[in-house]
């Protein structure tokens, strides 16, 4: 009888730890059954510089609506850790310039960061530092400690995938307040330089259709599928000194956790 109450207890804990788990399991399953059905490619330059010229014209008409739909689109693909951050913060640059675009991209960011962490928070949080047992715990306890701080790192240095930097806190049991102030102040140097970017895409969308008009010239279908296309080279727009400027930015962000165990006492 005992026997059979402590499978039943099981079982449910088992179900219950499903049903924790399965929203953090549809957000990140998301993105990879986009990919497999090939979703990711209406996600592109190529297909931006197509389109620019409809897009600008339509902001042009409804403004407001524009800037709104941006901003929540960038919330849902951030929440969704789709990636696209890079094409979509230099959208925003192109559409709407680079401060009402970075400006908008920082709010939509932030919210969708901060959906996520909640999510995966619920999810793992709790019931992962019970599995784990002390040494997640005490990793945990180190990473609180200085919480801000490395949090403040991760989002102003690019190398780090987005959607990881959003759960590895919500695993180490960070606080809700720093996360958000955390994220909103780091990803702001980066957003407002590829914003900038976005604002001189513009002249690359033209110079690149002009040539692509041009090997159409004289060409029949057939030559022209296979010889011509409408490219953009967004490796281009990521420049080594943005790059070293972010990094020096996220090194000034460690300052305060160095002094501080430099300073600290040896138990520290």
């Amino acid at each position: 009888m005992a026997a059979t109450t402590q499978t039943g207890q099981s079982a449910a804990k088992a179900r219950f730890s499903i049903t924790r788990l399965l929203p953090l399991v549809i957000l990140l399953a998301v993105p990879v059954l986009a990919w497999v059905l090939g979703l990711n490619r209406f996600l592109s330059f190529d297909l931006l510089a197509q389109y620019h010229a409809t897009l600008k014209a339509w902001v042009a008409e409804h403004q407001l609506l524009a800037i709104l739909a941006y901003t929540v689109f960038y919330a849902v693909a951030t929440a969704l850790s789709l990636p696209a951050g890079l094409l979509i913060t230099v959208t925003g640059g192109l559409l709407f310039g680079w401060i009402i675009g970075g400006s908008a991209t920082v709010i939509g960011a932030t919210l969708g960061a901060t959906g996520l962490f909640l999510v995966a928070k619920t999810s793992l949080g709790a019931g992962l530092a019970k599995q784990a047992g002390p040494w997640l715990e005490k990793l945990s306890e180190g990473f609180r400690k200085d919480a801000f701080n490395y949090l403040l790192f991760l989002r102003l240095v690019p190398a780090f995938p987005f959607w990881l930097v959003n759960l590895v806190p919500a695993i180490f049991g960070m606080a809700l307040g720093p996360y958000v102030l955390a994220t909103l102040i780091g990803i702001i140097p980066g957003t407002f330089a590829f914003s900038y970017i976005g604002t001189g895409l513009e002249s690359v969308i033209e110079a690149a259709t002009q040539s692509y008009h041009l090997c159409l010239d004289g060409k029949s279908a057939i030559e022209a599928a296979a010889q011509c296309h409408l490219s953009i080279d967004a490796s281009k727009l990521v420049t080594r000194e943005i790059l070293i400027a972010l990094g020096a930015l996220a090194a000034i962000s460690l300052l305060p956790v160095a002094v501080r165990r430099w300073f600290g006492t040896p138990a520290a």
